[in-house]
């Protein structure tokens, strides 16, 4: 037989309805012999529900698909930021240029401090000491080594320690600082596509679909099909009726002659 004869036998074999006030889907099949007609439930309801999971997997993925993009878009752009971070560090022989300045603003003020102290002290022994005096120049001294010191050390801040090409450190501190706002922004723009991933995919689970069976496919124990009793009561009353009128037709065909 063709395509068409199967569809239409199974057509005849299979009953499928749906009860809207319950939302159930019935299915019944007809077969010579019960554990066919289970068979042939089950085969149903196992591609139904495998239909019904694939269909849902498929909307599930249309949902997500952009959130989906958008974190992956958001972890490139965050190894990026790290990346050119730990270049900069990396470059420049420094962790943190922010704590390095202080830190070197803090010694600065020191040896100011000092400074000050030296120049009194030499200023006192001035006042009570004559100009030969061995402490005047020891003072003196001091005053020049720390004076070095606090040129050497505002030549650092102007100029750079171990950075690299040598750029001062207001331009290092700005590059830090534009780097940081950058791994900063990545950080906060994953974080916030990681939430929007995350409420995407339960917001697709939770209009997901699937089978489940309220009555699983059982067997029959008795046959319904042929119905005996019915086919032999309308065989004896086609049977009466033919000859009701074959008796008719004769005793008509009688009276005429």
């Amino acid at each position: 037989g063709t395509i068409e004869d199967l569809h239409d036998y199974w057509g005849r074999m299979v009953r499928v309805t749906y009860d809207d006030s319950t939302g159930l889907i019935e299915a019944r099949a007809l077969a010579f012999e019960p554990e066919d007609a289970r068979a042939v439930t089950t085969g149903i309801f196992e591609e139904s529900a495998r239909l019904v999971d694939e269909l849902s997997a498929i909307a599930q993925d249309d949902t997500t698909e952009f959130a989906r993009q958008e974190v992956e878009r958001a972890v490139e752009r965050l190894k990026g930021a790290r990346e050119r971070m730990t270049t900069f560090r990396s470059v420049n022989q420094i962790v943190d240029p922010s704590a390095d300045l202080q830190g070197q603003m803090g010694l600065l003020s020191t040896l100011e401090g000092q400074l000050a102290e030296a120049l009194i002290s030499a200023d006192l022994l001035r006042e009570s000491t004559r100009e030969t005096d061995p402490r005047i120049t020891q003072a003196e001294r001091r005053i020049v080594v720390i004076e070095a010191r606090i040129a050497e050390e505002r030549m650092k801040l102007g100029v750079g320690q171990g950075v690299g090409d040598g750029g001062d450190y207001a331009t290092l501190l700005a590059e830090y600082e534009r780097l940081a706002v950058d791994r900063e922004f990545a950080e906060q723009a994953y974080i916030a596509a990681l939430a929007t991933y995350d409420q995407a995919l339960a917001e697709a689970r939770r209009k997901s679909r699937y089978v489940a069976a309220h009555i699983k496919p059982t067997l029959a124990q008795s046959a319904q099909f042929p119905q005996r009793w019915i086919m032999v009561g309308l065989v004896t009353f086609f049977l009466l009726t033919i000859w009701s009128i074959a008796v008719l037709a004769f005793y008509s065909f009688r009276d005429r002659r």
